[in-house]
C-alpha cells in the first residue's frame, strides 16, 4: 500500500533516511565497549557475513530466559554478558542504528523464523493477542490489518500490518522505530494502556507477526508513512 514514491525512497540506500541510522550502527559494531574490552566484531567478525540471517530469523526461544528474544534485546544481552558494557534504551539511536546495522545484513532474504518447540506456546499467545478486542474502542489487530487491509481511516490507508521491515523509518516520525513502538502505537490509538517495550506480550505478538510474515523479503529499514 506504500506510494511509488515511498518505494522509491525505500529503495535507494541513498535517499533512504534510515540508512544514517544504519551508520550509527556500523559504528557501534566495531567500536570497543565495556569492561572487557571488546566490540561486537570482536566476536562476531564481519556483519555481512556473521548477521547474514540474524534478521530473517528472530525471535529466538532464550534458553537461559525461558521465553523469546528478539533482535534488539540479543544486543543487549550480547552487550552486558559479553562486553561487560551498558545496555543500550531499547528506542534509542545506538539500539535502532544497531538493530537496522544487524538486520539490514539480511535484507532480501526470506522471514523463516522458527515456532515450533518452546517457541509454539509464545506464537499461540501471540495469536490470542492479535484477535483480542481491546481497549476502549474495543478493537483487535485482525479488525483493522485483515478485516479492512487497504480501506482508508482518515487520511490514512490500512495496511496489512506486515513486520519484515522493520525498524522502519516512519515518514510521520521523521526518525526510525522499532516494532514494539509500532504495537505500542496501535494500542494507544485503540485506547488501551501499552505494555512496555521488551515485554512479554509484545515479545509473544512480535513472535506471531513474524509468522504473518514468513516467506516475505526482510526489507529493513523500510520506509512507510
Amino acid at each position: 500500500y506504500a506510494t511509488l514514491e515511498t518505494r522509491a525512497i525505500q529503495d535507494d540506500d541513498f535517499a533512504n533516511p534510515a540508512f544514517l541510522w544504519f551508520e550509527v550502527g556500523e559504528a557501534q559494531w566495531n567500536k570497543v565497549q565495556g569492561s572487557k574490552g571488546k566490540s561486537c566484531a570482536s566476536c562476531h567478525g564481519e556483519a555481512e557475513l556473521s548477521m547474514a540471517h540474524v534478521g530473517s530469523s528472530y525471535p529466538k526461544f532464550d534458553l537461559e530466559k525461558q521465553k523469546p528474544i528478539n533482535v534488539e534485546l540479543r544486543i543487549n544481552k550480547c552487550r552486558t554478558e559479553h562486553m561487560g558494557a551498558k545496555p543500550f534504551k531499547y528506542e534509542s539511536k545506538n539500539m535502532l542504528g544497531t538493530t537496522i546495522y544487524v538486520k539490514a545484513q539480511a535484507r532480501g532474504s526470506v522471514i523463516n523464523t522458527d515456532f515450533s518447540g518452546a517457541m509454539l506456546p509464545w506464537f499461540e499467545k501471540g495469536k490470542t493477542f492479535y484477535y483480542q478486542r481491546r481497549g476502549q474502542l474495543d478493537m483487535s489487530c485482525a479488525n483493522c490489518h485483515e478485516e479492512n487491509a487497504g480501506n482508508m481511516i482518515r487520511a490514512n490507508r490500512l495496511s496489512e500490518g506486515q513486520v519484515n521491515g522493520f525498524p522502519t523509518f516512519r515518514l510521520k516520525w521523521q526518525k526510525p522505530g522499532s516494532l514494539h513502538r509500532r504495537f505500542r502505537g496501535c494500542n494507544k490509538q485503540v485506547r488501551s494502556k501499552p505494555y512496555k517495550y521488551g515485554s512479554d506480550e509484545y515479545l509473544a505478538l512480535e513472535t506471531y507477526v513474524m509468522y504473518r510474515a514468513r516467506n516475505l523479503p526482510v526489507e529493513t529499514p523500510a520506509v512507510r508513512n
